[in-house]
C-alpha cells in the first residue's frame, strides 16, 4: 500500500466525530471542586498531541463494526491514564519542554503534578467501573500496573552503559507499548470479538506501540527541536541507553563506545555533537528503524485477521506512517 504524508490525517479523519465526542467525556470528568486539579488537568489535556492510543481504540472499535457510547468512555479513560503517565515521566525525568511548552511540572511544581496524575488515574478507574465488563477493568488495571513496572525498571536501568537490547525492549514494551495493546484489546472487548481476533488486535497494539517508541528515541538523535517540542539529547541527559546508542556501542570501536559509555552513566551531552556522528556513522539509526519496521510488519500481519475495511485500511496506513514520522 502506498502512503502519502497525509495517510495519518486520513486515517484520524475517520474518527473526526469520534475523537469530538471523547473531548466532550474528558471536558466533563475533569471538573473538580478542587481548582489547582482543573487548572494542571486542563492544562496537560489542552496541550494536545497525537491521542494515538484513543485514537486506536476508536478506530478499532470501526473496524469491528462496534457503535456503542461506551467506546467513547473507554477512550477518554485511556487517554486519562497516558495523561497521569506523563505528569510523573515529567517530574521523574525533570523535563521541562513537552509538545512545545513548559511541562505541567514546570509551570505549576512537582508535588501538583504527581497529585494532579493519582487524580487522574483514580478518575479514569471510576470511569472504567461505568463499562460494568469484567474483563475491561481487568485488562486497564493490568495495563496501568505493568506501565508502573515499566516506569521502575527505567529508573533502576538510568545510567546503566550495559543495557541490553532485551533488557530495553522490556522496558519499552511495558511503559508505552501496554496502553497501545490494551487500547486496542478494549475494542475487541466490547465488539466481543472471537478470541483470536481479540489476540489479533492485542498484538497490532503492541507492535505498533513498539515502533513509536523506538522512532521515537530515533528521533532523539536524528530529530528537528523545532518539529519535536521538546530538548534533543533529553535522553542521553536522563542517562537512558535507547536503541540507537546499544546498536552503536555494539558496533563502534573501544573509543566510540567509551564516549558513549561516560555520557550514558554521567547524563553528560557536553559531546552530544559526536555521539550524533558516531551513532549516523555505525548505522545505528538505520538499524533502530529498521528494528521498528519489523515491529509495523508484525502490526500490518496481525490485521490480517479483522475483515478488511475502511478502518482496517485505516489501521494499516497508521502503521506505515508512523514509521515516517519526524516529530
Amino acid at each position: 500500500m502506498t502512503v502519502n504524508s497525509s495517510s495519518t490525517a486520513a486515517a484520524l479523519a475517520l474518527i473526526a466525530d469520534d475523537m469530538k465526542a471523547m473531548d466532550a467525556v474528558i471536558a466533563r470528568r475533569l471538573n473538580s471542586e478542587v481548582l489547582l486539579v482543573s487548572q494542571v488537568s486542563q492544562y496537560i489535556v489542552a496541550a494536545g498531541g497525537k491521542r494515538l492510543r484513543p485514537a486506536l481504540l476508536l478506530l478499532m472499535c470501526g473496524a469491528l463494526g462496534y457503535r456503542g457510547d461506551q467506546r467513547f468512555n473507554l477512550a477518554a479513560v485511556v487517554e486519562f491514564i497516558h495523561t497521569a503517565t506523563l505528569l510523573h515521566d515529567d517530574v521523574v525525568d525533570e523535563s521541562t519542554l513537552r509538545r512545545g511548552r513548559a511541562t505541567a511540572n514546570a509551570n505549576f511544581g512537582n508535588p501538583a503534578s504527581v497529585l494532579v496524575g493519582d487524580f487522574l488515574y483514580s478518575r479514569a478507574f471510576q470511569m472504567m467501573v461505568d463499562a460494568g465488563d469484567m474483563r475491561i477493568m481487568q485488562t486497564l488495571a493490568e495495563a496501568t500496573n505493568i506501565i508502573a513496572e515499566g516506569e521502575v525498571l527505567q529508573l533502576m536501568n538510568m545510567h546503566d552503559a550495559g543495557l541490553s537490547e532485551e533488557g530495553y525492549l522490556r522496558v519499552i514494551r511495558s511503559k508505552t507499548a501496554k496502553l497501545f495493546e490494551a487500547s486496542a484489546r478494549l475494542a475487541a472487548l466490547l465488539a466481543k470479538a472471537p478470541p483470536e481476533v481479540e489476540q489479533a488486535c492485542a498484538a497490532y497494539g503492541q507492535s505498533l506501540g513498539t515502533a513509536f517508541q523506538v522512532i521515537d528515541d530515533v528521533l532523539d538523535y536524528d530529530g528537528d527541536a523545532a518539529e519535536m517540542g521538546k530538548n534533543l539529547g533529553d535522553d542521553l541527559r536522563e542517562g537512558k541507553a535507547t536503541l540507537p546508542l546499544i546498536i552503536a556501542m555494539q558496533r563502534g570501536g573501544a573509543t566510540e563506545r567509551d564516549i558513549i559509555r561516560q555520557a550514558i552513566e554521567t547524563g553528560g551531552t557536553e559531546r552530544l555533537g559526536e555521539i550524533v556522528a558516531i551513532v549516523r556513522q555505525t548505522g545505528a539509526l538505520q538499524a533502530a528503524r529498521d528494528a521498528a519496521a519489523a515491529e509495523g510488519q508484525r502490526a500490518a500481519q496481525a490485521l490480517t485477521r479483522l475483515g478488511r475495511n475502511t478502518y482496517s485500511e485505516a489501521l494499516l496506513q497508521l502503521a506505515t506512517q508512523l514509521l515516517q514520522r519526524r516529530s
